[in-house]
């Protein structure tokens, strides 16, 4: 097969749309990520599986002239949301959904390295079709069992995440954190479960999550420094079993976001002092945890970053868009925490949000998309296209 034309990518698309997996279950997804790979021309490509995680894929492409190796990942999981769209390429699994777009990003990663199959690259390139980006943290597991040794390791990693409210195909970023870091946190609160009627027996558990809840909304407002910010929400709340029986045990589920791991560090730290308030308040046992796995913040590289925007702003094909930091999470902090690099939006301009059920992305945004990423990534090569 030549070059993916516009055609194909958008064929490609509404396939993977129509067959959304979920996390660490991309198998069919991964089939056919590698029926495409296996039809672009082989001369500079090595496509490699992981035993050990076997919905990964990557493809390396040897360079004519190497300096770096340059990474480029892409998320390939959907999400558990049932599609209402209406589209006739809507997605065939009942109750699963590529809400968040990872189609439109399987698909700009194809036409990439469709490019440079058939152009090949002054540097080598590393291409990461990566599992379980909404949950599990495919990216973190794939970093800690050695998938990026050796010459699979890149210098520089780039990847994009689509965006409904940017226009299709412009590409937005911003220097620092584009997106915030993300902890789940799990609270509970024991105590002794009693009559209704005689509440001096017993201790309540719903009063004592009332107050915990109560003072954890002091953290943002009077603990962190307003420019910066952070976010705490709890969504879940689980106390009782009937109206008239007092409540031994809470169970509080939440989220923490910061835009920097210290913000998010010290949000942990001062949720820890309030639980043992409370504890110590209402004489409770207060057990609380935190889970971040590989959900920290993406905050772009500095002299990456400037260079991309620099070449993005003075491309006449690309329309660049500098953005606000999102609350929103995305693993690939994980990986920009250990390999330098840039994340950045691609405009898919819809009125629904990400991960809504009704999320339908301009296809128009995809050959854009590829245009302006391969264009940068030749400019970096030092194959200036200005």
């Amino acid at each position: 097969m030549a070059q993916l034309t516009t055609e194909n990518l958008i064929d490609i698309r509404r396939h993977l749309h129509a067959h959304p997996e979920l996390a660490m279950h991309e198998f069919e997804t991964h089939q056919y990520l590698l029926a495409v790979i296996k039809g672009v021309n082989q001369q500079y490509l090595e496509i490699r599986e992981v035993p050990d995680l076997p919905t990964a894929l990557l493809v390396y492409i040897h360079g004519s002239d190497p300096k770096r190796t340059i990474g480029y990942r892409t998320d390939i999981d959907a999400l558990p949301v049932t599609e209402k769209t209406g589209l006739p390429f809507a997605s065939k699994t009942p109750g699963v959904m590529h809400a968040c777009g990872h189609d439109i990003h399987m698909t700009v990663a194809l036409g990439v390295l469709s490019w440079f199959s058939e152009h090949q690259p002054k540097d080598n390139m590393v291409f990461f079709f990566q599992p379980a980006e909404e949950s599990q943290n495919g990216g973190k597991v794939a970093y800690e069992q050695g998938v990026f040794a050796g010459k699979w390791r890149p210098d520089e990693f780039y990847g994009l995440h689509d965006n409904p409210n940017l226009p299709a195909g412009a590409i937005g970023c911003r220097m620092g954190t584009l997106f915030a870091g993300t902890t789940e946190v799990n609270v509970d609160l024991i105590g002794k479960s009693g009559h209704a009627a005689y509440p001096q027996d017993a201790n309540d558990m719903v009063v004592a999550a009332a107050q915990f809840i109560n003072q954890v909304q002091t953290i943002v407002s009077r603990s962190v420094n307003p420019i910066e910010g952070g976010v705490i929400t709890f969504g879940k709340l689980d106390a009782g079993t009937i109206r008239n029986v007092i409540a031994g045990q809470a169970r509080i589920e939440g989220t923490i976001r910061g835009l920097t791991q210290k913000m998010i560090e010290h949000i942990v730290d001062r949720l820890k002092q309030v639980a043992n308030g409370v504890a110590t308040s209402y004489g409770a046992t207060v057990n609380i945890a935190f889970n971040q796995g590989g959900y920290l913040p993406v905050e772009n590289n500095d002299e990456l970053t400037k260079r991309f925007i620099n070449f993005a702003k003075q491309d006449p094909q690309t329309q660049f868009i500098e953005t606000q930091p999102a609350m929103t999470g995305e693993d690939f902090g994980y990986l920009l925490s250990k390999i330098p690099g840039t994340m950045f939006w691609l405009g898919v301009e819809d009125d629904s949000a990400l991960h809504a059920a009704t999320l339908n992305p301009k296809e128009s945004s995809i050959p854009k998309g590829v245009n302006s990423i391969v264009r940068f990534l030749e400019f970096r090569q030092g194959e200036s296209v200005l």
